[in-house]
């Protein structure tokens, strides 16, 4: 099954569960601040995605959603 993922990056607060909860690699820190001053997770890659929904479970702030294709 094929997954798609979209992360709110100025709803991320840099928690970064999703990076490690992720079992695909899908998602990683990123290099940019947001408008809070925290480096948000983003799905550097999407092609992997599976569709598990891990990390929008793990996700403290609610800035993942995930669909199955």
């Amino acid at each position: 099954m094929k997954g798609r993922i979209s992360i709110d990056r100025e709803l991320c607060k840099g928690c970064n569960y999703c990076v490690l909860y992720c079992p695909q690699g899908v998602i990683e820190t990123a290099n940019e601040f947001n408008m809070s001053g925290c480096f948000p997770a983003e799905a550097r890659y999407p092609d992997r995605c599976d569709g598990c929904t891990l990390c929008a479970v793990i996700c403290p702030e609610i800035a993942i959603e995930v669909w199955r294709e």
